[in-house]
């Protein structure tokens, strides 16, 4: 334990209200003097670390001393008041646990602990806390990282006991002072140190100092302050111009992969509307080649319905003969009636045989009735669908005109089929009532004829052989009306197919609309981010020509000069004409003021930048006049 008179002795100076409250509660309470302790032990490794560095004039690596005590003093501040945890091989106090976890609060220190896992030296918690240290100071975050981690005290009462340093106000100032690191370099190579086995122990004989070194050092910290004044300006600003120049160059990168996807989402889409239109151009010849196709069937159809027609009228007329023969047959057995009365009562018996067989050709009949009822209401359905057809089909391209003539066409075909069946109709009308009649000469035929059996077997025999030719010939009817029906469905499915192909054009017309729609949407979409490329394009050249300027301020500053600063300077020295868009301001490498082009034109080099580098007229001549004079 560091006792409050060792450190007065080693020469540190606070405000005396900081240490009668640490030393008023150091009595009380020990773990309240440890925390004043390790709090003076961090100001004097910051502030001899930042002297020494600035001293030493070059980046500083891992084998320097004041670095290195550094690190030991940090360690013991961030081990204080850690809670004790229980694992598998006992129990134990790690660092990595809290430094891990800024990893959640901020996602840039994710990098450096991906790379402290990443090292393959590194066995315990504790070298990788120590290599998460030396990487968080080489890259100038870690007062930033720990000023995250202490405002979260839900986080760190889980690590901490709650009178440790970083749940305290200690934590807090100890944060502050590490800001003032950020004006060291520092090289540490940590991957090939043993960080694992190190022995944390602090060398107080650093610390200890006489008036001597302190009034040197005053002399010192004055003569060092404006320049660390100077370099934290510029180190800010260049922080801004990186942070500037990295969100141009990303918002740059989103737009020319916004830029490619559109170009690519250009040419997928023309390539869909070239396809869409080659698979129009099929289509529109599929449909014709099938329109053609159909009126061929059509024709076929014509000519088959035709040879139908004249075989039946063919088949009529025979039987339109076969009647008439049937008639003079019944006029002769009218004429032969008085010489069949004597065979009357043998008639008896065949009467009852014919009535039988006329029973039979009654419900032919019917039944050819009840066909041709059926098919007036089929043909009656074909009509209704036709008329349905003909309505859907008004509707649709020109294309399909020809179509609806073609139906109608075969309306007119259906007409002319029913007046044919009901020629038929009053035909068979005609034969019933003939039938009617030949009953009743049948009836006189069973008074009158008595002796002629056999004739009127034969006959019976002839009636029966014309009936079986009649039922031939209603078969083939039938079989010919099957067949129209079946052509008709077939027409129907070439009908429907051809409206839904139609249907189909339709939507790739409205297809092609829309693609063409998202065409012309993306062509302007793609000049408006063209026209901010163009935007971006002279920002980036503004933040360049900005970039140069305080790399030529930071030249400057690095060989002595006391350099103007750009808000303080709104004329130029020399001419004293007022700065603007045109007129652009412009340092001198020599006395540091501002002057505008024409009165800063000129380039000499100087001691500290060998090559060529802009002055103003007067120091350029003041320069030239030193040349010579040293010549000579």
């Amino acid at each position: 334990m560091y006792s409050p008179q060792s450190l007065h002795r080693w020469g540190i100076t606070h405000s005396e209200s900081m240490e009668r409250l640490a030393y008023s509660q150091a009595f009380r309470d020990p773990m309240a003097m440890e925390r004043a302790n390790l709090l003076n032990m961090a100001k004097l490794s910051i502030k001899g670390l930042i002297e020494s560095a600035l001293s030493f004039g070059r980046t500083l690596d891992s084998d320097y001393p004041p670095l290195q005590q550094f690190f030991v003093v940090m360690e013991h501040c961030l081990k204080h008041g850690l809670k004790v945890k229980k694992s598998f091989l006992g129990y134990n106090k790690s660092l990595w646990g809290p430094l891990e976890m800024v990893e959640k609060l901020c996602p840039e220190a994710g990098e450096i602990a991906a790379s402290v896992r990443d090292l393959p030296g590194l066995k315990t918690p504790l070298g990788r806390a120590r290599a998460w240290l030396r990487l968080a100071l080489m890259q100038k975050k870690l007062a930033d990282y720990l000023r995250l981690l202490i405002t979260r005290k839900d986080i760190l009462s889980e690590f901490y006991e709650n009178s440790s340093v970083m749940l305290e106000e200690e934590g807090a100032v100890i944060v502050g002072l590490l800001v003032g690191l950020n004006v060291i370099d520092a090289n540490l190579c940590v991957k090939g140190e043993d960080l694992d086995t190190q022995v944390g122990v602090i060398d107080f004989s650093m610390y200890l100092k006489n008036d001597i070194d302190d009034y040197r050092s005053e002399e010192r910290n004055g003569q060092i302050a404006a320049i660390l004044d100077q370099k934290n300006y510029v180190e800010e600003l260049n922080r801004q111009l990186n942070s500037t120049v990295q969100g141009l160059q990303g918002r740059v990168e989103s737009l020319e992969n916004s830029n490619s996807k559109l170009i690519e989402e250009l040419a997928i889409a023309k390539n869909n509307i070239i396809k869409l239109q080659e698979e129009n151009h099929q289509l529109r010849t599929e449909n014709s080649v099938i329109l053609m196709k159909a009126q061929q069937r059509l024709e076929i159809a014509e000519g088959d319905l035709n040879c139908e027609l004249d075989t039946y009228k063919q088949s009529r007329q025979g039987l339109d003969e076969m009647y008439n023969e049937a008639r003079r047959q019944l006029r002769e057995e009218c004429q032969l009636r008085q010489d069949v009365e004597n065979e009357l009562v043998v008639q008896v018996s065949m009467k009852q045989e014919m009535e039988m067989a006329m029973k039979l050709l009654e419900k032919d009949i019917h039944e050819k009735q009840d066909t041709l009822i059926g098919l007036r209401h089929q043909l009656d359905d074909v009509k209704a669908i036709n008329v349905e057809m003909y309505q859907k089909m008004q509707s649709s391209d020109d294309s399909m005109r020809h179509k609806n003539d073609m139906i109608a066409r075969l309306e007119e075909k259906t007409n002319q089929i029913t007046a044919t069946m009901k020629q038929l109709e009053q035909r068979l009308q005609d034969a019933e009532r003939e039938r009617a009649s030949a009953e009743d000469g049948v009836r006189k035929f069973k008074q009158d004829f008595t002796n002629k059996a056999d004739s009127l077997q034969k006959q019976i025999t002839q009636r029966e052989k014309q009936m079986m030719q009649l039922e031939t010939d209603l078969k083939i009817e039938r079989d010919w009306r099957q067949t129209l029906q079946n052509e008709l469905e077939r027409e129907r499915e070439t009908i429907a197919q051809l409206t839904a192909e139609a249907q189909q054009i339709n939507g790739l017309k409205k297809e092609f609309h829309r693609l063409q729609d998202e065409n012309t949407q993306l062509k302007g979409i793609c000049e408006e981010q063209e026209h901010a490329l163009e935007e971006l394009g002279c920002k980036l050249s503004e933040s360049k020509l900005k970039i140069e300027d305080i790399k030529e301020a930071n030249k400057a500053l690095q060989g002595g000069q006391v350099w103007l600063k750009d808000k303080d300077a709104t004329h130029c020295k020399l001419c004293e004409k007022e700065f603007s868009i045109s007129r652009r301001k412009h340092h001198c490498r020599n006395c540091g003021e501002i002057f505008c082009n024409a009165c800063s034109d000129n380039e000499l080099p100087l001691p500290a930048s060998p090559k060529p580098v802009r002055v103003c007229d007067p120091c350029h001549a003041l320069l030239l006049q030193r040349c010579s004079s040293n010549a000579t």
